[in-house]
């Protein structure tokens, strides 16, 4: 079989000279104005759109027109998240459904109306005849991402209208892919760990009545068992992914490509896309990686050696050499990040019950040394806190997920977000999103071949 991603030397060659014909230098985007990744000198997000999904607030604004800096805040629909999930645990319910059901129709359901949509979405909790077996199965792929996306776009020769993006027609889609997503990632990781890692092939259907967070740890466990802890506390990871304030990677994504008028299919597998980049999605794999390698090299009890690492975690001699401290700092939040704030508690109970404390006061200490060492190294002042990936991936971990989820997981939570931009900018838009690039090389006069 042919190498097909072999780099041969005509490649290298090529490469070589496409890299030596960028001539665009860093200061020319200040040159031209152009605000590089849609943010201003000041880092602020470049505005391209109205959105009443989602909102966070980072910052208050004085009269005098200065910003002060404030606690990190996510609102869903207009509800604080944090109301949001205190609402569903004081009760000791499963919250992603509702939070599913928020995003997608602007208010908080009704007892009858959330069992109502629960319902609908265990009506669509499964698989084409033979899906598994012809997509997943007979394709195993190294990715659960690519087996994702991949997925999704198969789905669509199995529906029998899936260009109308009429809303009725749209709802009916991402109500669709919402409740198979679970399963898409679990059996693309089974055919992984089957075809890949030689291991025992098991493939379990779901419950109809179980809960989404639920769906994803008894078809990924051999023996279907899970506590209801694990199962909360996955559930509440999942709807802090659910959504965040329109102006992410993925989700601009999703509103860029519904804007062209395609089909839902597309327009999710694109988010997924995106949502894969280590930038985006898969930031709490390098948290995870980034404390094992810690651990395995230096002497976690000693607080000044782990001061230490963080350090040589900056000056790019530690770990990836890239010079992060992965988890901390956002792009918008400064002092906190709500969703870091709820997960720590959380983190803090599974890991009592898990037997992980250690661990878990590892992560605390780091999180209160990290903020002080960036901003001295980094000179930032604007305030640097733990993000939702940096406790995330340990929760994972805790949980028994493997690392090969993780990011799966982000798109299962995802998913609603994606399905209300996506409705809204079919409501909204009417037209195809279509920035503006400055061209900076000179027109010049074509050359035949024989003189070249």
């Amino acid at each position: 079989m042919k190498n097909y991603s072999e780099i041969t030397p005509y490649i290298q060659k090529m490469a070589d000279i496409s890299c030596g014909s960028n001539g665009i230098r860093p200061e020319m985007y200040s040159e031209h104005t152009v605000y590089r990744g849609l943010r201003d000198l000041k880092g602020h997000g470049v505005v391209t759109g109205l959105t009443e999904v989602s909102n966070i607030k980072a910052k208050n604004i004085l009269p005098d027109g200065s910003e002060v800096p404030c606690e990190g805040e996510l609102y869903y629909r207009g509800i604080d998240v944090r109301d949001l999930t205190k609402g569903f645990r004081s009760d000791n319910r499963f919250g992603f459904e509702e939070t599913l059901y928020l995003l997608l129709f602007s208010h908080l359901p009704t007892e009858s109306e959330l069992c109502e949509f629960r319902e609908a979405i265990a009506s669509y909790r499964s698989l084409p005849s033979s899906f598994v077996r012809d997509m997943i199965l007979k394709a195993p792929g190294k990715d659960m991402m690519n087996i994702l996306s991949r997925s999704v776009l198969a789905l669509y020769a199995y529906d029998e209208n899936p260009d109308d993006i009429s809303i009725p027609n749209v709802l009916r889609q991402c109500l669709l892919l919402a409740s198979v997503f679970p399963m898409l990632a679990v059996y693309g990781y089974q055919s992984y760990r089957h075809y890949h890692c030689d291991k025992s092939l098991y493939i379990r259907y779901p419950d109809p009545s179980l809960s989404q967070a639920e769906v994803l740890l008894s078809t990924l466990r051999k023996s279907g068992e899970y506590s209801d802890l694990e199962a909360k506390i996955l559930d509440l990871a999942m709807v802090l992914h659910a959504e965040h304030g329109g102006g992410n990677n993925s989700t601009f994504t999703t509103h860029v490509v519904t804007s062209s008028g395609t089909d839902t299919y597309s327009a999710v597998s694109a988010a997924l896309g995106s949502l894969k980049g280590p930038r985006h999605g898969g930031a709490n794999i390098k948290v995870v990686k980034m404390f094992d390698d810690m651990k395995a090299n230096i002497d976690v009890s000693s607080e000044a050696q782990i001061e230490d690492y963080l350090v040589s975690l900056l000056d790019k001699r530690a770990f990836d050499r890239l010079g992060l401290i992965y988890g901390m700092g956002h792009a918008v939040y400064s002092l906190s990040d709500p969703r870091s704030d709820i997960l720590k508690e959380c983190a803090k109970d599974l890991s009592r019950e898990k037997g992980c404390e250690e661990e878990f006061a590892l992560y605390e200490t780091v999180a209160r040394l990290a903020p002080d060492i960036i901003a001295h190294k980094r000179k930032m002042y604007k305030g640097v806190s733990p993000n939702v990936d940096f406790y995330s991936g340990l929760i994972y971990r805790m949980l028994d997920l493997p690392s090969e989820l993780f990011t799966p997981i982000f798109a299962i939570s995802r998913i609603a977000g994606w399905s209300a931009h996506r409705i809204e900018e079919i409501q909204n838009a009417g037209k195809i999103i279509r920035p503006a690039y400055i061209n900076v090389k000179e027109a010049r006069p074509y050359v035949p071949i024989s003189k070249r």
